[in-house]
C-alpha cells in the first residue's frame, strides 16, 4: 500500500545552486517583460496567449486542435463533425479555465484540495459527455470521469502504476501541506512550482484530465507567486520539447538510486532535472514572448503588413498612423483619428471604420476607445511562430 513518505522527496535539497540561478533568472525576465507593455496593450495579448495555451496544452495530450477551429469555437461555431466538435468544446474549455484563473477567480488557494478539485471541476463541466469517459485497457470497461471528484479505481500510467484510490486524500494532504507552506522562500516556491508539477502528475488524482489540471494548476501557481501572467505560457515549452517532457517525468517516477540520490524513495536526481527543464523552459517561454511582443519589434512587423495593405488598396492611406498609435499609446479617443491621419473628420472616420471593420482595431461600442485587434488572419503577420495559423 502507498503511502505519503512513498512520494518523497517533494523538494530538492536546499543549495541546488543550478535550480536557484534559475529562479533568479526567471525572476529577473519575468519582472522585465511584465513591465514593458501598456496595460491595454496587455491585457490584449492576453486573450491572443490563453489561447496559444490552449493549443500547446491540448497538443501535448495528442489532441491536435487546429488554431482556426479553436477560434470557430470561441465564437460558437462549431463543426458538424462529431469527434472535431469535441475537440472544439475541450479548447474552449481551458481557454474558459484560464481566463478564470487570469482574472483572479479561483475561489480557493491554487495549492489546496479544494482549488485542485476546482480546477478539474470547472474543466470538465465545460467538456462534452463523450470526453468523460476512459476505458480500462485491460477489461474495455466503460468508467466515467466525475468533474471535481477523486477517482475510484486503480489506473496505470505507461509503467508508472498509480497511487491506490483510497490513499488519494492522504497524499494530497501531505502535497498540499509541503508545497503550500508558508515556510518556503520565494525561491523555494518557484522550484516548488515545477517540483508539484511532477508531484502531482505522479499522484494522478483523477480518472482523466490529469495533464490539463497539472499545467492549469501550474499557471496559477506562478501568477500566484507573482512571476506567472497570461503574457507567457509554459505549455508551448513543454509542447515544443514533448518528448524530453515525457522522459523527465517518467524518470522522476523512478525509485531513489542509492545513498547518493537523496534520502526519499524516488529519485531526487530526476527530480531536480525535471525542475531544470520546467524552470528552463518557463524562462525560454517569457523570453521568446519578450522578443515577440516588443513594442519597437511588433510596430516594425506590423508596419511593414500596413503599407503592403495599403499598396494592394486592401486598407486606405491613413492607416497606419491610428495602428501605431495603438500600439505605442494602447488605446485612443475616436476624435483623435482626424490629428492622427491628417484628414478631414469623414474621410478620417472612413479610415477608422475600415480598421476596425477588418478587426485590426477595436471598439466595443461607437462611442468606445480604440485599441489593437488581433484577427487570425493576421496573428502570423504580426507575431510569428506563436503557433502554426496556416491548414
Amino acid at each position: 500500500m502507498t503511502d505519503i513518505s512513498s512520494m518523497e522527496p517533494l523538494l530538492p535539497s536546499d543549495g541546488n545552486r543550478r535550480l536557484e540561478d534559475l529562479v533568479a533568472e526567471l525572476i529577473e525576465k519575468a519582472s522585465r517583460f511584465a513591465a514593458r507593455l501598456n496595460p491595454v496593450l496587455h491585457r490584449e495579448l492576453g486573450d491572443l496567449v490563453r489561447f496559444m495555451n490552449c493549443y500547446y496544452s491540448n497538443l501535448i495530450e495528442g489532441h491536435n486542435t487546429h488554431p482556426v477551429d479553436i477560434n470557430r469555437a470561441l465564437r460558437g461555431d462549431y463543426s458538424r463533425d462529431a469527434k472535431k466538435r469535441n475537440l472544439q468544446l475541450e479548447a474552449r474549455a481551458h481557454i474558459e479555465v484560464q481566463a478564470m484563473i487570469d482574472r483572479g477567480e479561483m475561489p480557493h488557494p491554487v495549492v489546496s484540495l479544494e482549488g485542485i478539485l476546482w480546477l478539474h471541476r470547472e474543466f470538465c463541466i465545460r467538456m462534452p459527455d463523450d470526453l468523460l469517459w476512459v476505458e480500462n485497457p485491460e477489461t474495455k470497461e466503460k468508467l466515467p470521469v466525475v468533474p471535481g471528484e477523486l477517482r475510484m479505481h486503480h489506473v496505470q500510467v505507461g509503467i508508472h502504476v498509480a497511487p491506490e484510490p483510497e490513499v488519494l486524500p492522504d497524499l494530497l494532504r501531505r502535497f498540499t501541506e509541503v508545497y503550500g507552506s508558508r515556510g518556503l522562500s520565494r525561491v523555494q516556491r518557484l522550484i516548488a512550482v515545477a517540483a508539484s508539477h511532477h508531484r502531482l502528475g505522479w499522484i494522478h488524482p483523477f480518472m482523466d484530465g490529469n495533464g490539463r489540471v497539472m499545467r492549469l494548476f501550474s499557471h496559477a501557481m506562478l501568477r500566484e507567486l507573482g512571476v506567472g501572467s497570461e503574457l507567457w505560457s509554459v505549455s508551448r515549452g513543454l509542447a515544443r520539447e514533448v518528448k524530453t517532457y515525457r522522459d523527465l517525468l517518467m524518470a522522476a517516477d523512478e525509485p531513489r538510486r542509492g545513498d547518493l540520490d537523496g534520502r526519499g524513495n524516488l529519485t531526487e536526481a530526476g527530480l531536480s532535472r525535471f525542475c531544470e527543464f520546467f524552470l528552463a523552459s518557463c524562462i525560454d517561454q517569457v523570453s521568446f514572448m519578450e522578443s515577440l511582443m516588443e513594442p519597437a519589434e511588433l510596430l516594425n512587423r506590423l508596419t511593414v503588413w500596413c503599407e503592403e495593405e495599403m499598396l494592394a488598396k486592401r486598407l486606405p492611406r491613413g492607416s497606419l498612423p491610428l495602428l501605431r498609435e495603438a500600439v505605442i499609446a494602447g488605446e485612443f479617443a475616436r476624435g483623435q483619428a482626424v490629428a492622427l491621419t491628417g484628414y478631414q473628420e469623414r474621410q478620417a472616420g472612413t479610415v477608422l471604420n475600415t480598421l476596425i471593420k477588418k478587426g485590426v482595431l477595436v471598439s466595443p461600442t461607437s462611442r468606445s476607445k480604440v485599441r489593437l485587434g488581433f484577427p487570425e488572419d493576421v496573428v502570423e503577420r504580426w507575431l510569428p511562430r506563436l503557433y502554426p495559423i496556416t491548414n
